[in-house]
């Protein structure tokens, strides 16, 4: 009698053969990371808890308070969720062919920590604010519970949820009583800014970004043990519900920080903090909320043939990783002092313009490349260090 082989590892999945809705989520959830993230390159202004300048024009203060309602804090839960949710497919993949837990974990956890690499690189060379460790960090830590039953899952993401209100309440007192000074984006030196990057992304991955992904990672499992994105149909009730109950809490828990930052509203340190640490975990819903709606939006697509600017968004999607830190090329490129020196000369509502066209520049770029199966340099190499090379 003969024995067959064991199957092949599966790899990571064809672009062929992707689900639309994680795909289109990302690369939408990609221009509300530009958006977040450019203004944080910019100096010479004393800033509020969300980095935004204080003394701003009026058009920057309106810029500041739109995306402190829409934007920050509401894009790193939702990418967060979607990590989740990929481990969840990627896992079943590997388990559908034969292997055991084990050997997928030890895959899954291999990922994670080429991801911790990745993040390290990134802030070493470009960008303080660097989120790829923290989704490392949280993929080596909790890995586990990509099998652990339902009812186990809730009850970390809801324990999740109360030690993030501790941590952003904490981080809010840091905030209104350290001395203000410029971040390691808007340093001169290059080396200077290096060093301070570094010291700033070892001290925040495991403490802010990662308990900031920890809930929204495990609600991301629990929502792709029901293939909620694959089959938004079905689950319609269930998205239109998060789609509104996420979104309404994401507003309505973001006003009171808007009012301070913009200065619309003074009150107490306490008050002030307390605003923050609510703007924050009502971000985790508005970030759920955010794929939710995407979900929905993927449902109709799916019904005919996707048209083309939501071809050109999934694309950017499937280069995600790519497109991430082309984003911070193109800031260190147009903000940084040794580069081309604009973090010190134009406000929030012009370096939101630029992240906007830098968003476009990275979608069309992926439109342009990824239709023909080709991965994104930074997917491949992920993979490459994840598979070697089979």
């Amino acid at each position: 009698m003969s024995i067959a082989p064991p199957a092949p590892a599966p790899g990571a999945t064809p672009i062929t053969r992707r689900a639309l809705a994680p795909d289109l989520a990302r690369g939408l959830m990609l221009l509300l990371i530009a958006l977040a993230h450019a203004h944080m390159y910019l100096s010479g202004h004393d800033a509020g808890f969300r980095g935004y300048a204080l003394d701003g024009a009026v058009v920057d203060r309106v810029v500041a308070g739109v995306q402190i309602v829409l934007v920050d804090g509401r894009a790193l839960p939702m990418f967060a969720a979607l990590f989740g949710y990929g481990l969840v497919q990627l896992a079943d993949r590997h388990l559908a062919t034969g292997r055991s837990w084990p050997q997928v974990r030890a895959v899954l956890r291999r990922r994670s920590l080429w991801l911790l690499a990745f993040g390290f690189c990134h802030a070493l060379l470009l960008f303080f604010g660097d989120i790829l460790g923290a989704y490392g960090l949280v993929g080596l830590v909790l890995v586990g519970f990509v099998r652990r039953e339902d009812r186990a899952v809730l009850r970390a993401a809801v324990i999740g949820l109360a030690l993030h209100v501790v941590v952003m309440f904490g981080f809010g007192l840091l905030t209104v009583s350290a001395p203000k000074g410029d971040t390691p984006a808007a340093m001169a030196d290059p080396v200077e800014a290096l060093v301070m990057r570094l010291i700033g992304w070892s001290g925040m991955t495991p403490t802010y970004f990662a308990v900031s992904v920890v809930p929204a990672f495990l609600f991301g499992i629990w929502a792709a043990r029901r293939h909620v994105l694959e089959n938004p149909t079905p689950n319609r009730d269930l998205l239109s519900r998060v789609a509104v109950a996420g979104t309404a809490s994401a507003v309505v828990g973001a006003v009171p920080l808007m009012l301070v930052d913009t200065r619309i509203w003074t009150p107490s340190d306490l008050v002030s903090v307390s605003a923050y640490a609510l703007h924050s975990v009502t971000g985790i819903a508005g970030g759920l909320a955010y794929a939710a709606i995407i979900g929905l939006v993927a449902g109709r697509a799916r019904r005919g043939r996707p048209g083309p600017l939501v071809r050109a968004l999934a694309a950017c999607g499937q280069w995600s990783l790519t497109c991430y830190l082309l984003q911070s090329v193109i800031f260190v490129a147009v903000f940084a002092p040794y580069a081309g020196g604009l973090g010190t000369r134009v406000g929030d509502a012009v370096a939101s313009g630029i992240a906007v066209v830098t968003w476009l520049a990275t979608v069309a770029l992926a439109a342009l490349l990824a239709p023909g199966g080709r991965r994104g340099p930074a997917e491949a190499a992920l993979r490459r260090l994840t598979y070697g090379r089979s």
